[in-house]
């Protein structure tokens, strides 16, 4: 938040990757928690990175939170990819703060790259799954252990995952390839709830998992997300059940899931 504080980290670099943002959903005060830390820890982040001469690009990691939210219905018609951008006025509405969060950063940091004559480029991720990069959970392995323990749920039940390998190979596409830039939407497969708990039913039959799981709800129609850009950077997406499966297994070898 302090404007100036990341000058003598990025002095010197070629490259900066600006991956941080406050990611939970809900605060007694959702500006100063959520959204002023987001905005203006990335915008001081670019702001020290205009003043490198030897600066050759700046990777920001922002999210589906910023394209999907928007007045256009998501159903099976739809391919959604990177000229979408969710409307902060819906993500008000909805109260939907880390969404508009997420919004409000890219869109400043856009018009400061503009501006500032930054080569930016965005990336997307949806919910990130894969092995654990250290021994505890991070916020999306966390919604995932509530997933598998009934405690929790998205409440349109849909989840739009991409494996933390894929995200980490196509940051660094971004950056290393000459040709990449703008934005791009990282989502390897969408599921709904009950189609996740059927594979993990399938690779472990032991897992104890939520009752009433397999309810008789019509499922909602997904939407597709476009995977094309993200493969123009060489990204070839992990299979869902591979995925699935390496993080469970890294649950397990960090006694943090018994299966």
């Amino acid at each position: 938040m302090e404007e100036g504080s990341f000058d003598s980290v990025v002095d010197g670099c070629q490259g900066v990757f600006h991956t941080a943002s406050p990611a939970f959903h809900s605060a007694n005060d959702p500006q100063s928690e959520i959204i002023d830390p987001a905005v203006k820890g990335t915008l001081n982040v670019l702001r020290s990175c205009a003043k490198v001469a030897s600066m050759k690009r700046v990777i920001v990691t922002s999210s589906m939170a910023s394209v999907l939210y928007k007045r256009k219905p998501l159903d099976s018609d739809v391919v959604v990819d990177e000229t979408w951008f969710s409307d902060p006025a819906i993500c008000e509405e909805l109260k939907l703060w880390y969404q508009l969060s997420k919004t409000l950063a890219e869109e400043a940091a856009w018009k400061f790259a503009e501006e500032g004559g930054i080569d930016l480029v965005t990336m997307h991720p949806g919910f990130v799954i894969g092995p654990l990069i250290q021994p505890t959970p991070v916020s999306s392995i966390e919604a995932f252990i509530k997933l598998m323990n009934g405690t929790q749920a998205f409440p349109s039940g849909i989840y739009r995952f991409v494996d933390v390998r894929d995200v980490v190979d196509a940051h660094i596409q971004a950056f290393e390839a000459p040709a990449a830039s703008g934005r791009y939407c990282l989502v390897g497969d969408i599921k709904h709830h009950s189609e996740v708990f059927k594979i993990v039913h399938k690779l472990y039959p032991s897992l104890h998992l939520p009752e009433k799981w397999e309810d008789g709800k019509t499922l909602v129609p997904l939407e597709k997300i476009s995977q094309d850009k993200a493969k123009s950077l060489g990204i070839s997406f992990i299979p869902f059940e591979v995925s699935l499966r390496d993080t469970i297994e890294s649950l397990k070898e960090n006694g943090i899931l018994t299966v």
